[in-house]
């Protein structure tokens, strides 16, 4: 069994180049790395180091050995990462989304089980691995994720909806179309996951003023006549309620069938039993 610092000791020498180097950047001495090196020697029984006078450089057995070297130590901390977070998710039923609506959703919930929610959205492409890492318990997002390990369920649609002006030419419409909104400008809160994508390629020559903050667009959209972007489950938020309450501009649902995105939560199935009843929860606070 070799221990962690003997192999941190040799991969950040094989990133330093030198002793010295090595022995700064893991706050030792200059003696003790000497010595360290010399024990992973001893240990796997290899010369992983050519030593000439005033100069040490690790061999082709050296290199190979830094090489497993820094694939083992990542091993090791994947390991404790992943056996942390199981641990951790007995106590604390963690929720991530790659798509920022069921957040609002989340808020009505009251369940008897502690829920952490975490604000930062995720990567679609990073939901598997998210959930196989036991870093969340279930994971909002527009896609249906059905593998050997993990089941999705769909807890709502979410439809989208453009604020115009009251006296744009369509705002006397019940409905609009994506075509419609063509040569359009727009204020966009930037963390809308995925909907940033679909809008930018469903509306023709539109432009797009991302703001990183609610509040930001908020001021922009009150001196202002851009149209903007909400979605049904918009009215479960104090902020949005307040701000369409006093916005004269017109809510009009965009038909598109892009428009219309479905939401599954995903988990694992060793999971399901303890997710059903915030399914539930979701699926009854979800609006039309």
């Amino acid at each position: 069994m070799i221990d962690n610092y003997l192999l941190e000791e040799l991969v950040t020498f094989k990133e330093t180049k030198t002793l010295a180097a090595t022995a700064e950047k893991l706050n030792l001495t200059q003696p003790s790395v000497t010595r360290g090196m010399q024990k992973l020697e001893s240990v796997l029984g290899v010369q992983l180091f050519d030593r000439q006078p005033n100069r040490i450089t690790l061999t082709e057995i050296g290199e190979v050995a830094a090489k497993e070297a820094k694939k083992a130590l990542k091993a090791n901390q994947d390991l404790v990462n992943t056996v942390q977070n199981f641990a951790r998710s007995k106590e604390v039923f963690r929720i991530g989304m790659t798509i920022p609506g069921p957040m609002l959703a989340l808020e009505q919930v009251k369940l008897t089980t502690k829920i952490e929610i975490e604000q930062n959205l995720q990567s679609n492409d990073a939901v598997e691995r998210l959930l196989k890492d036991h870093m969340f318990t279930a994971i909002f997002s527009n896609q249906e994720l059905m593998t050997k390990d993990i089941e999705s369920r769909c807890v709502g649609i979410e439809r989208l909806i453009v604020n115009l002006d009251q006296f744009m030419y369509h705002a006397n419409q019940e409905t609009i179309t994506f075509k419609e909104l063509k040569g359009l400008s727009f204020i966009v809160l930037r963390a809308i996951g995925p909907w940033s994508q679909m809008i930018q390629e469903s509306i023709p020559d539109a432009t797009f003023m991302y703001q990183e903050e609610q509040n930001a667009l908020a001021k922009l959209t009150k001196y202002s006549n851009f149209p903007y972007f909400t979605t049904n489950l918009s009215k479960l938020s104090s902020f949005w309620v307040k701000r369409l309450d006093y916005d004269d501009r017109v809510s009009i649902p965009i038909s598109d069938e892009s428009a219309q995105m479905p939401i599954y939560v995903s988990y694992l199935k060793q999971d399901r039993k303890k997710v059903l009843p915030l399914i539930k929860a979701v699926t009854d606070e979800w609006p039309n």
